[in-house]
């Protein structure tokens, strides 16, 4: 991948600070990502099941709408597709040549994986009342010791995690 030069860190950084700062003056609220995905649950689960979703107390507490979070993860979204155009880094692919290299190059298997692995961490982040990312980058920016535990967890979770997928490469 010598075609295309990423981003500083650096400025990666001094940019992701800022939308924080950003989220709290105009929402009042510290960004994170994981709701948006429940919230998308509950809209496409009330186009089958509208009484059922009104029923449930989550539901009453995480409504099921479109909101400036859930605007975020689209623009998350978004923004890393055409960043990805932009930089000559794009590529579709149906699986990255590092899983092909270890598990095949079954784009089924690397989907479902990422499913299934994808639904544990949202069930995880919900549980904890958000991703640890979220708390990491918010919870840091408070000074917030939580915070600090919940990257620093994050992170060796990753490498651990990592190194067990890919037997160490």
């Amino acid at each position: 991948m010598d075609r295309w030069k990423p981003m500083s860190p650096y400025l990666g950084g001094l940019l992701t600070g800022l939308l924080i700062i950003a989220s709290v003056l105009v929402a009042g609220k510290y960004f994170g990502a994981s709701t948006s995905y429940v919230r998308t649950a509950g809209m496409l689960e009330q186009t089958v099941a509208p009484e059922h979703v009104a029923s449930l107390g989550y539901y009453q507490k995480e409504q099921p709408i479109v909101e400036w979070q859930w605007m975020f993860v689209l623009g998350i979204m978004i923004g890393s597709f055409l960043a990805s155009r932009a930089s000559g880094a794009f590529e579709l692919t149906g699986t990255p040549s590092t899983w092909r290299e270890r598990f095949g190059p079954s784009p089924v298997k690397r989907g479902l994986v990422a499913f299934f692995g994808g639904a544990i961490a949202l069930f995880g982040a919900r549980l904890a009342g958000g991703c640890p990312s979220g708390h990491g980058l918010s919870g840091g920016l408070q000074l917030a010791i939580s915070g600090y535990i919940a990257l620093v967890c994050f992170f060796i979770g990753g490498l651990i995690m990592a190194r067990i997928v890919y037997r160490g490469r």
